[in-house]
């Protein structure tokens, strides 16, 4: 029985834990091309004839996998396939750990918010926003509090306002339904630069050695 036989049945339990994954690459016999250039652990690289380049996966008891489809000729490793799909699922989890979470905050005021309850939820906002999370605020009008939706809208535009060093406007502010939304993203902390140490003029200047007679 030949290596591909072997390969692919023995692969099927861990493709079906990596469906995401399955049917990406051509591997083996799957491979097309008249030929290919192989690159890999312990092999040299070079372009090979797809006989001999299976041959060579086969000797090594490992699979063909082509990972660049698209390039003249077409380029393959020699590695066994259920390895190629687990280093490809942990550096695909390593990069998704690596992207930075943003959390978005909600805050909620009324149309006629008083002054006290503003400060609480403006310096709680500022907090967010210092944390590196977004901030969601919205004016929910009840009932016949509709007819103040301009009031809930200046509100929004001073809460815009009175954190503008600490946030952008992503969303003025809009009416969905019963809420009107404004939505503000931190702004970036600028790295502050290190001062140059300006140069002497009076510095000592070393004495020229003695000339030996």
């Amino acid at each position: 029985m030949g290596v591909v036989n072997k390969k692919q049945t023995g692969n099927r339990g861990y493709l079906m834990k990596n469906d995401s994954l399955k049917g990406q690459y051509r591997i083996n016999e799957q491979i097309r091309a008249k030929e290919v250039r192989i690159v890999g652990d312990e092999v040299e690289p070079n372009v090979y004839p797809i006989a001999q380049a299976l041959k060579l996966a086969e000797e090594r008891e490992v699979d063909l996998v082509e990972i660049s489809p698209n390039a003249q000729p077409p380029v393959c490793r020699v590695i066994d396939y259920s390895k190629f799909l687990y280093q490809l699922k942990k550096r695909q989890k390593e990069q998704k750990a690596k992207q930075v979470k943003v959390n978005v905050k909600e805050i909620r005021f009324g149309p006629q918010t008083d002054d006290h309850d503003y400060n609480f939820k403006l310096k709680h906002a500022k907090g967010f926003l210092e944390e590196g999370d977004k901030v969601k605020a919205y004016v929910f009008f009840k009932g016949r509090s509709i007819l103040f939706k301009e009031q809930g809208e200046v509100l929004l535009l001073r809460f815009a306002n009175d954190l503008e060093d600490y946030a952008k406007v992503d969303q003025m502010p809009v009416l969905e339904g019963k809420r009107m939304t404004i939505q503000l993203s931190p702004k970036k902390k600028e790295v502050p630069k290190k001062p140059v140490a300006p140069k002497s003029a009076d510095a000592p200047k070393a004495a020229p050695a003695e000339s030996e007679e």
